[in-house]
């Protein structure tokens, strides 16, 4: 189990989040190793996957330091905890739950509740947040993330819901320290097929934009 701070800095580090909802347990380790070889080290299993823990467990014993490994829709203090006794290093939710806040804490594992508005947000933060996902970023997009950073430029945020190649760029120049990206990052289909060098070719165009876009 890494630190917070070794956690919040690997996922900055990968700049995009690929967030795994519905991933079939059969292809998981094979998208996880094509995310990486794209340049993606920071993968969430959604805990609304029945398999969620046998599916942690499977990425914690096969990747040992390579990636970083959490879980999202997490919505209770309950599922935090069994995720993370199966290996989760960060616990994100699509909504703001302090119990949820509050576990994460006591156990020393990066929380990112998600949030919508400024008060939400700062909100969050005040609760004990590390990173706040703001979602869904596309009902409102760049200019409202960056509207939340203006006041509160002290408040990392991670835009998800909506995010693909085409404004993944304006949201890192808006003030996201890092993404979450689903549909847009992982291709399905083509996991399904067994061509994970499509999806290896995607991370690494998403690794590419988020890059020049801190670069800028």
């Amino acid at each position: 189990m890494h630190a917070k701070s070794e956690t919040y800095g690997r996922l900055v580090d990968s700049g995009v989040v690929a967030v795994l909802r519905g991933a079939d347990p059969d292809t998981l380790i094979e998208i996880t190793d094509a995310l990486l070889e794209g340049g993606v080290t920071g993968i969430e299993l959604t805990a609304d996957n029945p398999d969620v823990t046998e599916m942690l467990e499977a990425l914690t014993g096969s990747f040992d330091d390579e990636i970083i490994i959490g879980t999202g829709t997490v919505l209770d203090a309950a599922t935090a905890r069994m995720t993370m006794l199966a290996g989760a290093e960060f616990v994100v939710s699509p909504s703001l739950h302090e119990d949820v806040i509050d576990i994460c804490n006591r156990y020393g594992t990066l929380v990112a509740p998600g949030v919508m508005t400024p008060t939400e947000a700062i909100r969050g933060y005040e609760m004990g947040a590390d990173l706040v996902k703001v979602f869904p970023a596309s009902s409102l997009g760049p200019g409202h993330l960056s509207a939340i950073k203006g006041p509160y430029e002290q408040i990392p945020l991670m835009p998800t819901g909506g995010v693909d190649l085409d404004n993944a760029a304006a949201y890192i120049e808006a003030g996201a320290e890092c993404v979450g990206a689903g549909s847009a990052l992982v291709d399905y289909a083509a996991a399904e097929r067994g061509d994970f060098e499509a999806i290896t070719e995607r991370a690494r165009e998403f690794t590419s934009v988020i890059d020049e876009a801190r670069d800028a």
